[in-house]
This record gives structure tokens, sequence and C-alpha cells, in this order.
């Protein structure tokens, strides 16, 4: 062999050496993220699923095809969705991404694995980043996109993740509604085309659908069996869910903000970070993705997500804007009597100039309404002192109202087009503060901090959110940089709130809006809770907070006994019912207690005390669904099982009343089937105990066959109405 081609043979074998895939696996304790990062190349997905051993994870690696790139980009393969798109300084619209390197850096308690691409051209860069923990089944995703270049690169799509997954017979899990109907589960087989989930509204983004969604790969989803894949976009504001079924082996999955109306312009030097994309695996069902869910949630997302929650009674429906003294005096008094722990005023306390009798002015004028609370704030934490409970107070500190002496000293804080007319919201008068303002920013975080500053034993705001981005527009920012809004409104909400968990980090803080129009986990590592929905009725919370658990574990949704007639549907459930239906949540109660009778007080001091027996289980606990209320079959059951399986909850709710009708035997699950369980019924109302009360069984039995529910309550003639439920309380001997 001559020189010239034993060297050629030499720079081929070197150049294969240097081009070889470079493999890496991401992983949990449960589940593995291959991808092919070999520099100089796109990089590709190769796999996800259950934990690969070493051995599986080389040979898949071998014989996986890398059909898809892991973050396809606009240009070189045009008939493709892609995650990012964007427009240079000189028309091209083209991006071509390589491999430049890698790199893994320690977190406090995270490891993440970046991936570092370079346009082929020009000096345009993305960063992908995963990041993993010890203990829990989620892996975080997202992008970090860099402009090198010497002028303003415009991102007209910006994704914050993709995933290929193999088509069979899948089917997706989401969640939708509107306001007082949130969380509704919808299942359906994913078909040819495309399936978009979005989110438009500015502001509060779960109203109408939610940024999470679950993958069923075999089959219409069960709850404790069969392998899924679950999602959630963790953003604030608008985003969007693409799902595209095309003529290839795989429907590929697409999350991010929603890129309409926002392109991006991305000066030089600049980095755009994407919100989190949070993915999950489980093989044990859609309860199995949900737990995995919760349990990342609470341990590294959610405010004080490992410390329970205090049982509270929230004065809104109870007074609505009927705010005075002595009023919420006695409302204090008796959720104290009913061991209660917390009290929270609602709408209806401040305004001066423009005092806050109804919903169509005096938001941003937070000042005490003397001719109601004549004593201010100061008195009422008196009274809750004196009361041995924790205060709490309801704030809006987004919006504001023409009139209000906020908007007559800063008509420029509005989100408003300049030159055009004003849109106006709830009450004909309400307007949206706009948050990309520094200005607004330091108005938001001075009305928590002047509050809190003066009156630091208040426990715990009610942040509300009432309105939406009705009218494109910023006074704030420039004509040029107009299609900014929506994503500025929510990186200035985000700094807001970061400013003020930094200064007062144990305050407990709820998520409202509207109801449930923020029930995200970009929200929630500010919050400590959200409101599931103004809808308090109990049997369409069995249904709303069903959807929910999907994605957020107990102790975040707030989950409140309210009166009857319900104020929303006007229906009457009884208290027992509305009762078991809020103790599968975070309990609270929305009614005025002077309005009930001593029957239905005791009842709910029971209940209260019931509660807190169970409380880490629920809150803490491990969730089971085990009867779906979507699946009309009459009755819905789940249960909450603590990590050590040595207590647990469980809930069963009749959702329909028929003569002589028969229901499903309800088998539980996550016990340990070697321990052997008491059960003892909570919030008893029948005369004679239920046949297996005090009685014990074995995990093993209790997960085969369950135990016979009676379809009615045993009690006096008087007494005897339509519903029925019943939590039992499961203690291993």
């Amino acid at each position: 062999m001559n020189r010239k081609k034993l060297t050629t043979l030499v720079l081929s074998c070197l150049s294969a050496l240097v081009l070889q895939a470079e493999n890496i696996s991401i992983t949990t304790p449960r589940t593995s993220l291959v991808v092919d990062a070999t520099k100089g190349k796109d990089l590709k997905f190769v796999y996800y699923g259950a934990r690969l051993s070493a051995n599986d994870a080389k040979t898949v690696t071998e014989v996986e095809d890398r059909y898809y790139s892991a973050y396809p980009a606009y240009g070189f393969n045009c008939a493709a969705e892609p995650c990012l798109a964007v427009r240079h300084a000189d028309g091209d619209m083209t991006l071509q991404l390589e491999v430049t390197g890698t790199e893994q850096r320690q977190e406090k308690r995270a490891t993440v694995q970046v991936v570092k691409m370079k346009d082929k051209k020009l000096p345009f860069y993305v960063n992908i980043c995963y990041r993993t923990y010890n203990d829990v089944d989620v892996i975080e995703t997202w992008a970090e996109i860099t402009n090198g270049e010497k002028k303003t690169v415009t991102l007209t799509r910006f994704d914050s993740g993709f995933l290929p997954i193999r088509r069979g017979n899948v089917w997706v899990s989401h969640l939708y509604g509107s306001w007082a109907n949130e969380g509704r589960l919808s299942e359906e087989p994913l078909e040819p085309g495309m399936l978009v989930i979005e989110n438009k509204d500015g502001v509060r983004n779960s109203h109408t659908s939610h940024g999470e969604i679950m993958f069923s790969l075999d089959g219409k989803g069960r709850e404790n069996e069969g392998d899924v894949i679950g999602a959630a976009i963790c953003y604030t504001g608008n985003y969007k869910l693409r799902i595209n079924t095309h003529d290839d082996e795989c429907h590929q999955f697409f999350a991010g903000i929603n890129e309409e109306a926002s392109e991006y312009h991305l000066k030089r030097g600049e980095t755009f970070v994407t919100p989190v994309l949070a993915l999950t695996y489980s093989r044990e069902g859609k309860s199995g993705v949900s737990r995995n869910f919760h349990r990342w949630g609470r341990n590294y997302q959610l405010a004080h997500g490992n410390e329970v929650r205090k049982i509270l009674l929230n004065s809104w429906e109870g007074v609505y804007f009927d705010i005075n003294e002595e009023g919420m005096d006695q409302m204090m008094a008796d959720i104290a009597s009913m061991g209660g722990e917390l009290f929270v005023m609602d709408d209806g306390w401040f305004g001066e100039k423009y005092p806050r009798k109804t919903d169509n002015s005096s938001l941003g004028d937070w000042k005490v309404d003397k001719a109601k609370l004549p004593n201010g704030i100061g008195g009422l934490l008196s009274d809750a002192k004196k009361h041995g409970i924790k205060f709490g107070i309801w704030l809006e500190p987004e919006m504001t109202n023409n009139p209000s002496e906020l908007y007559e000293q800063h008509p420029d804080w509005v989100v408003k087009v300049p030159g055009r007319d004003l849109l106006y919201g709830r009450g004909g008068t309400q307007l949206v503060l706009d948050m990309g303002n520094p200005k607004v920013q330091d108005f938001v975080f001075n009305t928590i901090d002047e509050l809190m500053t003066k009156y630091p034993e208040i426990y715990y705001i009610k942040w509300d959110a009432n309105m939406n981005i009705s009218n494109h527009g910023s006074q704030y920012l420039s004509a040029d940089d107009q299609s900014h809004l929506l994503v500025e409104y929510h990186r200035g909400l985000v700094k807001t709130l970061q400013r003020i968990r930094a200064k007062y980090p144990d305050l407990i803080i709820q998520d409202c809006a509207s109801g449930g129009g923020r029930a995200n986990w970009g929200y929630l590592p500010y919050f400590d809770e959200f409101w599931v929905s103004d809808n308090t009725d109990a049997l369409q919370r069995v249904y709303m907070q069903w959807g929910t658990s999907h994605f957020f574990p107990a102790i975040t949704m707030a989950s409140h006994i309210s009166a009857a007639p319900n104020h929303q549907t006007f229906r009457t459930v009884p208290l027992k019912y509305r009762v078991d239906v809020a103790m599968s949540g975070r309990l609270g109660m929305e009614i005025q207690p002077k309005n009930m009778t001593d029957e239905e007080k005791a009842l709910c001091k029971q209940a209260i005390a019931d509660y807190k027996t169970i409380r880490p289980i629920v809150q803490l606990g491990n969730i089971y669904r085990l009867l779906s209320p979507y699946d009309g079959l009459g009755v819905a059951s789940l249960m909450y099982v603590d990590d050590a399986k040595q207590k647990a909850a469980f809930y069963w709710w009749k959702t329909e009343h028929f003569c002589n009708q028969h229901l499903p035997r309800v088998k539980m699950s996550g016990l340990d089937p070697e321990k052997t369980y008491r059960v003892k019924e909570l919030n008893r109302i029948d005369n004679k105990p239920l046949k297996f009360e005090g009685k014990t069984f074995t995990g093993a039995y209790l997960m085969a066959n369950g135990l016979d529910i009676p379809y009615n309550h045993s009690v006096d003639y008087h007494k005897q109405n339509d519903y029925s439920s019943r939590v039992l309380y499961l203690e291993a001997e």
C-alpha cells in the first residue's frame, strides 16, 4: 500500500472515530431518555421509556434508528414540523444545527445534562438541557437559544421540547373546560392529522384547556396498569401543545410557548430560555403517571410542597362584598369553634375614594375601607389571635378598575393599544396592568411588601386574576417590540413573584384566577395551592377534581364545603356528601356558619377532626384512582396511600341515583398485600355502623375484592335523600 493510500485510510479511520455516536442516557430511578449527541451531527432522539440496563442501553443505541431530531429546526426539512424557526436579519429562514459538545453540571438537588449546538453557517447557538433528580421519575427539558450574530434574529417558533411517540393504539388524556367547569377530562385515540391544545388568554391558562397531557401507549388509558407517558409545559403564559400524526412511524409531540402574536426579536448576545417541559413515564397506568407528577411537584416545584395545609374558612360565598368587623369576627369565632385553623377575608375590604362595594371599582387602591373596618387589618388580626387562628386576605394585584385612584394616577400602566380605545373586563370597568413594565412590577411587589411589613402576622394571601388580555398593546414596549407583550407580561410576573418569595418565604399564597384559571406547574413554585373552580357544587367537583388530580396532588387543590342550594348550580346536595368531596383535597369551608344548624356545625366539626387524622395521607400520599365518574357507572372512587403503605384514605361517591340500581364493587389499590388493615368509617351519619366497621382485612383481600359499600345511608326517614358517599380510614395493625 502506498503512502498516499495509507494516509487516506488513517484519516478515514480517525474521522470515523471522531464522528462515532456519542449516546447520552438521561436517567431517573425508573426511566431512561437516550439521545445521540454525535459532534458535527444533529442531536437525535433514540429512546424514552422504562429504565435501561447497561447492556440494553448499549444494544438500544445499536439497533434503534435515529429518524427524529431531538429538537428539529426549520430549514432543511421544510415539510416537517419544527421546534425552532427563525428569520435572520438578511431574510434567511434556515437553521442547520450540529452538536458542538456536551457538559454536565450538578445543582443542589439535581443533575443537568447540556447538549450544545450551533448553526453550521452562522454564530447562532442552541443548548438543549435535561434535568433529573435522584428520587423522582420526571425529566425536565428546555432550550437556551442565543444569538451570536451581528444583528437581531426573529424567533417565530421556540418550543421547549419534542418527543416522538411510536404509533399503535395510542390514546391521549387531557383537560378542558370553562369558568365554573374546569378540569374536565377528555380521552381520545390519536388519529391522522394535527391535534392542537393551546391557550391564548394572556393572563390565565387553564380554564379552557390545560398544558398537561398523557399518552396511553396500549389503548384507552387505564388507571393502575399500562404504559403511559405524561408531559406538562411549566409556563405561566400562553402555551401550545401539538401532536402531528403524519405518514411516518411516530406521533410527533411538541410543546412550548404559543408563538402566535408573539414573534420574539432576539438581540445580539441575548439568550432566550424556554419554559421547562416536564416528562414522565410509568408502567402503572395513568395513576402511576399522576403519582410521578405529584411527587416531583411536592418535592421540587410547589411552594412548601411537603408541609400540610391549614383548614380554612373563606368569606366569599358567606358574605360576598358585605364585609364588616362584626361579621368577620363572627366567622372567625365559628371556624375556630369547629376546629378550623385559618380565616380568609375575601373581596370587598378596600378603597377610600372609591369604596369596593361591587366588582366594578377600586382594584389597585389597597387601602382599608374604614367605614367597613374601623380598626383596620390590625383589628382583624387581633380578633384572629383572640380566637386562636391565623388570618388571610384577598388581593388582585395585577389588575385595576376605571374608576380607581390607581388608574387616575397611572393610566399609562394598563395594557392598551396606543391610540385605540380601552377594552374593559369584569364589571365593565376592569383593566389589566402591564406586568412587562418595571414600574408596574415595583407597584405589585410594594403592594405585598407594604402589607406584610405593616402586618407581618398575615399568614395567607389569596391572589386573584379575573381578566384576560383582550387588546394586544403595550404602552411601555417600543413600537418594534409590541409582539413581545405576552412574553414580557409573564417575565415581569415571574420576576415579581420571585422577589416576593425571596423576602417572604413563609407566606402561604393561593393561586386564584376566576377560579381554576392558573392550574399550571409554571405558577406553583410561587404559590402553595390553587382554587380549583369558583363552582363549589360537590357533585360537579367530583368530576373537576378527578380530572385535575391527573397532574396535580391533593395538597394543591383547594376544596371547600359550601352552602345548599349551591350558589353556582343551585343543586341541593346534602352536607355529608359536600364534606366527603371536600375532604379529598385541601379541606376548607366557603359558607356562612351562622346560617348552619347546630347539627350541621357538629358534622363539620367532626369532619375537620377526622380530616386532621388523614390530612398527611391525602396531602402528601400517593393517589390511586379506582373508578372514574366519566365511565358512567354511577359511582366514583379513589384512595390515597402513604409511602409506608401503613395508612390509607378511601373515598366512594355515588354520582347518580335510581331505584334497584346495581353499582360495581370497587377494588382497592396501592396497599401492601402482606399487611392487615383495620377499617374505620369517617364522617359517619348512619344510625348503625357498617358491617366491616372495625374489622381487619389483608391488603391482598382489599385489592382483590374491595368492600361492599351500601348504596344508601341508614338514617331516619326524614333525613333520607338521593345522595350517598363514604370515607374510610385504613390503618395497618
